[in-house]
């Protein structure tokens, strides 16, 4: 238990003295922006994959991989797999940060999302430059 001289210190400290040391400021800022400038990206890459989808419809194979083929379309593809798989792990980084409270645990986890992403992003892309080359 804490003596009365802690406790009076406490109370006069400000709260930035109270709140240094208790972790890194700023540390959380360039993940912030990466939610938000990939979130972004996705919105229209989004509805043009869509968009180009529901246009193809019945479109016979070939015209899908001449669509698939265009240097546009193939740079616009690999940006939404790339965006795509970076969002997500952003994403459960932060679920994972917020509730899974066992360091260990969380560092498994955190490991094992990154990896997955970075494994289903260069599988996406490997499969789209197969396509569209």
């Amino acid at each position: 238990m804490a003596d009365a001289k802690d406790i009076h210190v406490d109370i006069m400290r400000s709260e930035l003295g109270r709140a240094r040391g208790m972790g890194a400021a700023k540390s959380g800022v360039g993940h912030w922006w990466g939610q938000r400038v990939s979130a972004l990206a996705l919105a229209p890459l989004t509805l043009w994959f869509i968009y180009s989808v529901l246009s193809l419809g019945s479109a016979s194979h070939e015209a899908v991989l001449a669509w698939a083929s265009g240097p546009l379309t193939l740079v616009l593809l690999l940006t939404l797999a790339g965006m795509t798989f970076y969002h997500m792990q952003l994403g459960l980084q932060t679920v994972i940060e917020d509730y899974v409270h066992d360091e260990g645990k969380r560092l498994l986890a955190l490991l094992l999302v990154k990896g997955a992403a970075i494994l289903l992003a260069v599988t996406a892309i490997v499969s789209i430059l197969k396509i569209g080359l």
